[in-house]
């Protein structure tokens, strides 16, 4: 009966060393036309270790868009872990313009400051938990 504790105690805490601070659902910006996502994020399924993000939920000014082409598709790449609230060395796709840029994100409470760069130009957002 201890072992079995012992092992389910391993198990837990090992699956709670990778979850990080950006783990969870989050809204991005609200587009010109009033719509926005809603990004799954979590530990990658390649590698554990860093953390990526897929979109879950799509949303128009009028509710949920249940037919969004990119729903399923990963957004968020790679991020590795800086410390429990900063990321960087991923990369995020815009599915707006179809193009995927250097990103590092950094949470602040329920707010999650996400930007993308392209040499040194750089464009950010403020994303909010999702309760």
């Amino acid at each position: 009966m201890y072992k079995t504790i012992l092992a389910v105690t391993l198990i837990v805490v090992s699956s709670l060393a990778y979850a990080g601070a950006a783990d969870g659902i989050w809204k991005t910006e609200a587009n010109d036309a009033g719509g926005y996502l809603q990004v799954t994020i979590g530990p990658c399924a390649s590698d554990a270790k860093l953390t990526c993000g897929t979109i879950s939920s799509a949303f128009t000014k009028d509710g949920p868009d249940t037919a969004y082409a990119n729903l399923g598709k990963q957004m968020i790449s790679d991020m590795k872990s800086n410390d429990e609230n900063r990321y960087d060395s991923g990369t995020i796709w815009d599915p707006e313009k179809d193009k995927t840029y250097k990103s590092k994100m950094t949470v602040k409470g329920d707010d999650l400051d996400v930007e993308g760069c392209i040499s040194f130009v750089c464009t950010g957002e403020d994303w909010k938990r999702v309760k």
